[in-house]
């Protein structure tokens, strides 16, 4: 087969917003496809002369360049393989995409699997990329299967076959790789070629140690909650059941529907209004890939959202990206949010790891006629009503504002640290205590020093500042969740212990903490991270209370209400606003609100943490935080008292120290 050639018929302008079917996005299943095709098209410039590679500017993953060519094609041809199936293999009158898109990666893929071409991929070895990016092409060829893989001539399915077969007895990472192995070999196993079924049901079984109940996985032994669950755990299970078809276990594909039924229930909230998803986790690069399951739910009859909500939140991220520039007037994704940020990435990612961004074209395989593309977009959560939903798994409070659109995460359970005691550091990702659709925690380049976001710490004359490293939850239910941690402002013993509980009420979040210290230590607390490309352009401090404003009008308040005074003093000994620059994914300017007071012994302290936007509630400085109260009632019952009015107890017991693990009652 010769080497397609670089031209691509495109249509350069996207469909007319259609605002009857899709009231909150104006996108219809056009829209998709454009963007699908605007991304392909970008790639192509960049590909290797047999297509088989390709070499997109920016920084090389740890795998390698030559791992990184194999990326760029082994994830552009999942987006590619979506695009030919859901065109059903044909053409639209006037256009050769999809025809040419075939032609393109079968090329690939038979250049890439001959070991004795020069642009053969790496072997699939041990916990290698290659294991990765293999799971990738074993979907695509699956989906593909009629229009592509039929019709390749016998020496390349046999080079491909192979290829694959480098993960019969390898050795996955024992997280979510576990998937790409059961996904490989079922497609193996689906053209009568070498596998283990073996390895195929140890990988599905081992997802079974690793749920936490209500859809909810860890990615892996520990406490490691993220976007993982929507991108490969619930996902590849899914996938999987498409590719074994009645080799699949009928039980075990009701259970994994089931789960994927509850996670959805829960990840439908995880959207702004704008259709931002919450800024928390890794690999955050691949962007809107966090609809994936929204989809992935309606292809596996597992879906508890009405069709119009489903798109209407899936094409809501899409826009949101979109609208943003994302892609680049290239046609590029690059590795960050918005812009180009590397600090947001991990090592592994190269410049073709944001392609895993195709995952959210996923509903490109339901049919064009299927309800979620032919319903009238539907409100989702946020744009209603007000909303607040505990997840006791991972540990999450989840609390949104119709007024803003904004959705806020609270954080008392995922920290991303192994099992066993670790000197690992912690991710401003995963250790924060809270995240959001309309913000980022400061990361900062290397190891330049910053002020943490959303976080309470301890420092001695000597020593480190304290981080929150393994959390230990107690409580999530409701409006209210809880943790500890210990720290150490010492070399070589933890000195400091936290307790926090964290209620929440509209766009507030009150936390309480219980510290406990063996010496005084000066205790900083931040609020939200604000950030933006212009320079701040509001930063106000006032009686225990500090705001910082994007010139946009997000607002960030933190305001200490009890305890923060030393004796003989109204208010703590600082607040402060703290700017940085090229600390944050969201822009280049940061500003983040701080309060400081001393601490010895057990200290209680209680604080109110602000994000908004809202009109109603940002111009109005009383509304904000003024009015806020926490006294101390009967017995040990603290009685908070919210800017609005609404008041919530909470019982001390919640903010003592759980040494076994139990939590306390409410």
């Amino acid at each position: 087969m010769t080497a397609p050639q670089h031209s691509i018929n495109v249509t350069s302008a996207s469909p007319t917003l259609h605002r009857g079917l899709s009231p909150y996005t104006g996108y219809t299943r056009g829209h998709w496809e454009s963007a699908a095709d605007r991304l392909l098209a970008g790639l192509l410039p960049h590909a290797s002369p047999a297509r088989a590679q390709y070499s997109l500017p920016g920084r090389t993953g740890y795998a390698g360049a030559w791992s990184d060519g194999l990326e760029g094609y082994a994830r552009s041809f999942m987006l590619a393989a979506f695009r030919i199936a859901g065109a059903k293999g044909q053409d639209a009158v006037g256009s050769n995409v999809i025809s040419q898109l075939i032609e393109r990666y079968a090329a690939g893929l038979a250049a890439g699997t001959d070991p004795a071409h020069p642009e053969h991929w790496p072997p699939i070895t041990d916990r290698s990329q290659s294991m990765v990016e293999a799971a990738s092409i074993a979907v695509a060829l699956h989906e593909t299967r009629q229009w592509l893989w039929e019709h390749l001539d016998e020496r390349v399915r046999h080079n491909t076959a192979v290829w694959l077969g480098g993960f019969v007895g390898a050795t996955t990472n024992d997280s979510n790789w576990r998937l790409f192995q059961v996904v490989v070999e079922e497609f193996l196993a689906s053209i009568d070629a070498p596998h283990s079924r073996a390895e195929i049901d140890a990988g599905l079984a081992r997802l079974d140690d690793w749920y936490r109940g209500d859809g909810w996985y860890t990615d892996g032994d520990g406490q490691k909650f993220d976007y993982y669950n929507a991108l490969a755990l619930h996902l590849y299970p899914a996938l999987w059941a498409r590719i074994a078809g009645p080799r699949a276990d009928a039980g075990l594909v009701a259970v994994h529907q089931e789960r994927l039924r509850a996670f959805v229930s829960a990840h439908q909230h995880f959207f702004g209004s704008d259709g931002a998803p919450i800024h928390q986790g890794r690999s955050l690069t691949y962007r809107y890939a966090a609809a994936a399951p929204l989809w992935v739910a309606a292809l596996a009859d597992a879906n508890p959202l009405s069709p119009g909500r489903t798109r209407r939140l899936a094409s809501g991220a899409l826009k949101h990206f979109a609208d943003r520039g994302v892609p680049g007037e290239d046609g590029l994704l690059t590795l960050g949010w918005y812009r180009p940020y590397l600090p947001a990435t991990q090592a592994y990612s190269g410049p073709a790891s944001p392609y895993w961004a195709s995952k959210a074209f996923l509903g490109l395989l339901l049919d064009a006629d299927h309800p979620v593309w032919t319903a009238t977009e539907e409100p989702g959560p946020v744009d209603s009503n007000d909303q607040v939903v505990s997840l006791p798994a991972p540990g999450w409070l989840l609390h949104s504002t119709a007024g803003d659109g904004i959705v806020r995460l609270v954080n008392h359970g995922s920290d991303r640290q192994p099992p066993a005691p670790s000197a690992l550091p912690e991710s401003p990702h995963y250790t924060r205590f809270a995240y959001s659709s309309a913000t980022a925690p400061q990361t900062p380049p290397d190891d330049v020093p910053m002020v943490a976001d959303n976080h309470i710490w301890a420092e001695a004359q000597t020593g480190p500042a304290t981080r929150r490293g393994r959390i230990h939850p107690l409580h999530c239910q409701d409006d209210r969740a809880a943790s500890w941690h210990s720290a150490s402002t010492l070399s070589d013993h933890p000195d400091v212990v936290i307790s926090t509980v964290s209620v929440v009420h509209g766009p507030w979040e009150m936390r309480l903490h219980r510290v406990e210290t063996e010496h005084a230590v000066t205790i900083r607390e931040s609020g939200w991270a604000v950030a933006d490309d212009r320079p701040m352009v509001a930063g106000e401090t006032g009686d225990g209370w500090a705001l910082a404003r994007r010139p946009d009008g997000l607002t960030s308040v933190v305001a200490g209400l009890l305890g923060w005074a030393r004796e003989g003093q109204r208010r703590p000994d600082t607040a402060d606003i703290v700017r940085d620059e090229g600390l944050n994914a969201f822009g280049r300017h940061s500003a983040v609100p701080l309060l400081t007071t001393t601490a010895a012994g057990v200290q209680v302290l209680v604080t109110l943490v602000v994000l908004t936007r809202d009109p109603a509630v940002r111009h109005d400085t009383q509304t904000l935080h003024r009015g806020a109260r926490a006294t101390f009632g009967t017995g040990q019952e603290l009685v908070l008292t919210f800017p609005d009015g609404a008041q919530r107890r909470v019982s001390a017991e919640l903010l003592a120290r759980s040494v076994s693990g139990d939590a306390p009652p409410s």
